[in-house]
C-alpha cells in the first residue's frame, strides 16, 4: 500500500512527498526523535537556536523560544525552525522551544563561553600503542555514526579510532587494533570496544552499523569481530590468546564472527559465525588476502518493517552479501547471496567501494545497490550492468519523484561515468573514458536547471540532469580552488540548493563562474581517509532540516559538531524521518564515505511548483 511518507513545510507551503518508494508508514519501524533543540553562538553577541520540524507537527505550527525561562521572540515563529537571540552574555543559558498547542518541545543548555559555530565534544584519545617491532603508533578519530542508545530521542555518537599504522588491503604490515567508542554530545564516554589483533585496521575492514534493530527503542551496534575482540565489560569473544596474523601482518585464517553489541553498555549480546565466509582466497581475486578482505555493510528495511544488517564481502571478483536480523535475543541469517552460485555469474566483479540502499522497485522493501549490480530485498539478483568496479555512487530522484537513478563512476578505463535507471539498470546516458574515474558527485547546485546536477572528472564540467553541459570545462581535483569538489555534499546555508564539502571547507557553486566560492572553513580541524577528505560524519543530526558536520580536531582530543548559523526562511521536516536518508546516514562510514542522500528530490524546484508526486497547498 503506497502512502505519503514525508511531510514538511517550505516557507509558507505545505509539501506532501509521494515518493516512488512505497514504505507502509503504519508498520515501518522508525526512531522516536525528540525536538532536537540546539543553540550555538553565531557571534560573541548572538546565539542561533534551531530545532526539528516533525512530520507529525501541524502544518500551521507556531513556536516560541525561551532563554532561562524568558520568552525572547516577539512574534510566533511560523516560517522556519530557526531563531537568532541577541545574547551577549558569556554565561550558561538554557534555551527552550515551546510549540503552541499540544506538541512536544525541547531544551538545550548552552555552556558558558561556548565556541562560535559548533558544539565542542571532548573525547578520550586512546593511549600510544607499540607494535611487534617496538615501533609506536597513535590513534586518530575516524568515521562516526549515530544512534539513540537509551530511547530519549537524542542521538549518541559512535566513533571509530584508527591506528596510524593502519593499512590499505593492498599493502603488507601489522596494525594496531581498531577501537569503537560511544559518546554523548557533552563528551561523556559510555564505553569502548577493542576489536583485537585479528581484525586488521584500515579503510576496508570494519564497516559498522548502528540502529535499533530489535524495535526496543534503543540502538545496537553490529560489526565483524574475531578471537580477542573485547567488549566494554572486558569480556573477550572467543580465544583471547589466538593470533592469526601471518608474517606479513595479514589475517588469512581463523574463525570470523558477527557480533551485536548493546548500544548503551557496549556489552556483546550475541555472536555468530560471520558470513559471507572467507573460503578460498583466490576466489575473491588474489591469493594474499587483499580482495578477500574488502568488506561493506548496509542498513536496510528488507521486509519493509524493521532494519536488517547486510554484511558484504568482495567486489572485484566473487561477491557475497548476507542479511541478518536481531530480535533482541538471537542474531539470525535472513538470506545469503553468492555471485558464484548457479545463475548469478553476471554479478561477479560488480561491487563498489560503497553502496546505496532504497526501495527502487516500489514494493515497500529496500534493495541493495551494490555498485554496478542490485540485489533485491529477498536476496535474489535484480540486475547487473556489467560495468564492473567503481569508487563512488549516488542515488538521485527526478523532480517528479517518479523513479530513482544511479550516478556512478567506473575504474575499468572504458565506461567512465554513467546514469542508469535504479530499478532496471538501463543506462540513460554515459560519458566513456579511457582513464580510471575515481570520483563523481550528484547534487542540486544550480537553480537555473531542473533537478540535480551531475559531474565527474570526465564530464568536462557540471552537467544538468538531462546531460547538458552547464559549466566550462575545468580540471577537477579534491581542492576547492581547482574547481568543483567531488567528495561530499551538505545542505548548509539558508536556501534549498546543496553546498559542497571537501576537507574542512564548505563551498557554494557559482553558476556565473562555474567554480565554487568558499562559505566556511572549519579551522583547527582535520579530515579523514586521505584523498577522500571526508569528515567523521555529515548529516541532519540535530536542529532544523539543514545538515551538520562532525569533524575531529587536529590533535584528536575533541570532536566538533558544526551547526549552520546562517538564517533560513524555510521550514521542512527533519530528513531523518525518511527511511532512505536514515539508512544513508548509517551507511556513510562504509568503504569510501559518500554523502547522505534522501529518497526524494529536494531543492529549489519545489518552490511554486505543482507537479506529479507533490501536493502543494498554500496555508496562508
Amino acid at each position: 500500500m503506497k502512502k505519503t511518507i514525508l511531510l514538511g513545510i517550505i516557507a509558507s507551503t505545505t509539501i506532501a512527498v509521494n515518493a516512488q518508494s512505497a514504505y507502509n508508514t503504519d508498520i515501518i519501524q522508525t526512531e522516536k526523535l525528540n525536538r532536537g533543540v540546539v543553540a550555538v553562538r553565531e557571534s560573541p553577541s548572538k546565539v542561533a537556536v534551531s530545532w526539528r520540524f516533525m512530520s507529525s507537527d501541524p502544518d500551521n505550527a507556531q513556536f516560541d523560544v525561551y532563554r532561562n525561562g524568558k520568552k525572547v521572540n516577539k512574534a510566533p515563529i511560523t516560517s522556519s525552525t530557526y531563531f537568532i537571540d541577541e545574547n551577549p552574555s558569556a554565561e550558561a543559558a538554557v534555551y527552550e522551544v515551546k510549540p503552541r498547542g499540544n506538541v512536544e518541545g525541547g531544551k538545550y543548555t548552552l555552556p558558558p563561553n561556548a565556541p562560535i559555530g559548533y558544539i565542542d565534544i571532548p573525547v578520550d584519545r586512546p593511549e600510544l600503542g607499540v607494535d611487534l617491532f617496538g615501533k609506536e603508533y597513535f590513534y586518530t578519530a575516524n568515521d562516526a555514526s549515530i544512534g539513540d542508545v537509551d530511547g530519549d530521542g537524542q542521538y549518541e555518537i559512535f566513533l571509530k579510532w584508527d591506528p596510524t599504522n593502519s593499512h590499505d588491503n593492498a599493502h603488507d604490515g601489522f596494525t594496531g587494533p581498531t577501537l569503537i567508542d560511544c559518546y554523548r554530545l557533552d563528551g561523556t564516554r559510555l564505553w569502548r570496544i577493542d576489536l583485537g589483533d585479528n581484525i586488521r585496521s584500515g579503510a576496508h575492514y570494519t564497516p559498522f552499523l548502528v540502529a535499533d534493530f530489535d524495535g526496543d527503542g534503543c540502538a545496537e551496534l553490529i560489526c565483524k569481530t574475531a578471537d580477542g575482540t573485547t567488549d566494554a565489560t572486558n569480556r573477550v569473544i572467543g580465544d583471547r590468546r589466538a593470533d592469526y596474523r601471518n608474517l606479513k601482518g595479514r589475517v588469512i585464517a581463523g574463525p570470523e564472527y558477527l557480533t551485536v553489541f548493546n548500544g548503551k553498555t557496549g556489552e556483546a549480546m550475541a555472536t555468530i559465525d560471520y558470513l559471507p565466509a572467507r573460503g578460498e582466497l583466490k576466489d575473491w581475486g588474489d591469493g594474499y588476502a587483499n580482495r578477500s578482505e574488502r568488506y561493506l555493510a548496509a542498513l536496510a528495511y528488507l521486509d519493509g518493517q524493521r532494519p536488517s544488517a547486510v554484511m558484504c564481502r568482495g567486489y572485484y571478483a566473487k561477491t557475497g552479501l548476507a542479511a541478518y536480523d536481531w530480535d533482541g535475543k538471537e542474531l539470525t541469517l535472513r538470506w545469503l547471496f553468492d555471485s558464484t552460485a548457479p545463475g548469478n555469474e553476471a554479478y561477479g566483479g560488480q561491487g563498489n567501494h560503497n553502496l546505496r540502499v532504497a526501495d527502487v522497485d516500489g514494493d515497500g522493501c529496500d534493495e541493495i545497490i551494490y555498485g554496478q549490480m542490485t540485489v533485491d530485498h529477498d536476496g535474489t539478483g535484480l540486475y547487473s550492468t556489467g560495468m564492473y568496479h567503481g569508487d563512488a555512487i549516488h542515488l538521485v530522484s527526478d523532480i517528479e519523484n517518479k523513479k530513482y537513478y544511479v550516478w556512478g563512476c567506473h575504474e575499468n578505463r572504458k565506461d567512465g561515468t554513467s546514469l542508469r535507471d535504479a530499478a532496471t539498470g538501463k543506462v540513460i546516458f554515459q560519458f566513456p573514458s579511457n582513464k580510471d574515474i575515481g570520483r563523481c558527485m550528484a547534487a542540486d547546485i544550480d537553480p537555473n536547471y531542473p533537478g540535480v546536477e551531475l559531474w565527474s572528472p570526465n564530464t568536462e564540467g557540471v552537467r544538468a540532469f538531462d546531460g547538458t553541459l552547464i559549466s566550462p570545462k575545468m580540471e577537477f581535483k579534491s581542492e576547492v580552488s581547482a574547481g568543483v569538489p567531488v567528495n561530499m555534499a551538505v545542505w548548509w546555508d539558508g536556501d534549498l540548493l546543496r553546498e559542497l564539502l571537501d576537507k574542512n571547507v564548505v563551498s557554494k557553486y557559482n553558476p556565473a563562474t562555474g567554480a565554487c566560492d568558499e562559505l566556511i572553513v572549519f579551522d583547527g580541524c582535520a579530515w579523514n581517509n586521505g584523498t577522500k577528505a571526508n569528515p567523521c560524519l555529515a548529516g541532519d543530526i540535530i536542529g532544523d532540516w539543514r545538515e551538520e558536520v562532525l569533524m575531529r580536531t587536529e590533535d584528536n582530543n575533541h570532536l566538533r559538531l558544526y551547526v549552520s548559523t546562517i538564517p533560513t526562511e524555510y521550514r521542512f521536516h527533519t530528513f531523518l524521518e525518511d527511511p532512505a536518508y536514515r539508512t544513508s546516514i548509517a551507511n556513510q562510514n562504509v568503504g569510501y564515505n559518500q554523502p547522505a542522500e534522501p529518497g526524494f528530490y529536494f531543492g529549489p524546484d519545489l518552490k511554486g511548483k505543482n507537479f506529479r508526486g507533490f501536493n502543494l497547498t498554500d496555508v496562508r
